[in-house]
């Protein structure tokens, strides 16, 4: 009966642009959140492209210094120097291996072999899947990296110009090697298999673990300055990294400080997004307030009546709380329904991008509409009560 006396003077068009607004910022909240948690692994798995950015930083060899006999490694004062800046995360150290290694392999019925070399650097710095990245003292097999433009040098140039076959990288990672390592007198043979390649590291990598372990029993037992170091850097766009690198003589390789940029803008246009999404959903906040003061304000009068006759403040707010709480479980649900269509035709392209990619759960932007219909219900209704109240004590 309350709700049907107090209903006369409710602007279904004010409900209804408190309700669009309403539905359009949580749609872009809850797509922004979501969107960032889809694409989340593409920057921050092994193999990704837009991870933490890494920059690859040696010094600038000179004819001088070659003819000089001078060392191109960085000296623990370097390295720490480097740390210490304002830009840095981390800093690691290739390690470069100190024997001697060869690598066989057979490909319908021919058999290749070639000299190699391996280097390692920390597990932090790999930008592989970590699952087969291990090696202990007794181990017959190697794990290995390999850069992905020496498969593609092989399959479009050597492979295509001797009429041999391409081989895939599921292929690649199937085939063993057989890895002759030299060096102290001695001579050994173990199995290498290749669990992964990579984009950010243009070398041929394997566990600091082994390499230390083999470095140690055919190496030559000399410590050697590493000749180049992979820095994690807090901003890529930072320009002191690049000033720094100049007065220091660094150089860095394939541009990784240009190429940062674009990843630092992808984040920041992201959360520009969000914010706007948020902002929508404020200034929508505040025109559903406006609609149910306006509305408290045209029926002051019955109010009042309803005060006076021993309505309880409470009893008299139960029915525009309960109009919001309907609004906004609307707007929550239709919000979540609209982001799941949206989210089915994008993860489609982003399947054929990153076949490898997995499709994780809604969770994200329900746990995050929920929060908003939460706490939006919660302002609401003790804006609501509080009116009410003040007309109360006038009264």
């Amino acid at each position: 009966m309350i709700w049907k006396l107090l209903k006369q003077h409710v602007s279904v068009s004010q409900l209804a642009g408190f309700f669009l607004a309403n539905f359009c910022g949580m749609v872009i909240v809850l797509l922004s959140v979501q969107f960032y948690n889809d694409v989340l692994p593409v920057f921050t798995a092994g193999d990704s492209f837009l991870k933490q950015e890494y920059v690859i930083v040696s010094k600038r060899v000179s004819t001088l210094s070659s003819v000089a006999g001078r060392s191109a490694g960085f000296t623990e004062a370097d390295v720490q120097d480097l740390k210490n800046q304002p830009f840095t995360k981390q800093v690691g150290a290739f390690r470069p291996a100190q024997f001697k290694v060869s690598a066989g392999m057979g490909l319908e019925g021919m058999q290749l072999s070639t000299a190699m070399f391996f280097e390692s650097v920390p597990d932090a710095f790999v930008d592989v899947k970590l699952d087969g990245w291990k090696f202990e003292p007794g181990m017959q097999e190697i794990p290995i990296v390999i850069p992905r433009n020496y498969l593609n040098l092989y399959n479009f140039g050597f492979a295509q110009s001797r009429n041999m076959p391409q081989i895939s990288e599921g292929m690649m990672g199937m085939m063993p090697l057989d890895i002759r390592l030299s060096g102290r007198g001695q001579v050994v043979r173990m199995q290498g298999r290749i669990v992964g390649f990579s984009d950010r590291l243009n070398t041929i990598l394997v566990p600091e673990s082994f390499l230390e372990w083999a470095n140690s029993q055919y190496g030559e037992g000399v410590k050697e300055e590493p000749s180049r170091l992979i820095v994690e850097v807090k901003n890529p766009a930072d320009d002191r990294i690049a000033r720094y690198f100049k007065e220091k003589g660094y150089e860095t390789e394939n541009d990784k400080l240009d190429a940062g940029k674009t990843t630092w803008f992808l984040k920041v246009i992201v959360g520009i997004v969000l914010s706007v999404g948020l902002l929508i959903s404020v200034l929508s906040f505040y025109l559903l307030m406006l609609s149910i003061y306006l509305l408290l304000q045209k029926n002051t009068t019955k109010l009042e009546n309803l005060l006076l006759i021993g309505y309880s403040p409470a009893r008299v707010a139960a029915p525009y709380q309960v109009l919001t709480l309907v609004l906004n479980a609307l707007v929550f649900l239709l919000g979540v329904v609209a982001v799941i269509l949206v989210r089915d035709a994008y993860m489609d392209r982003l399947a054929q991008l990153f076949p490898a990619l997995e499709k994780g759960g809604m969770v994200p932007a329900c746990v995050t509409g929920g929060v908003l219909f939460v706490l939006v219900s919660f302002l609401n209704f003790c804006a609501i009560r509080r009116k009410v109240y003040q007309i109360w004590r006038r009264r």
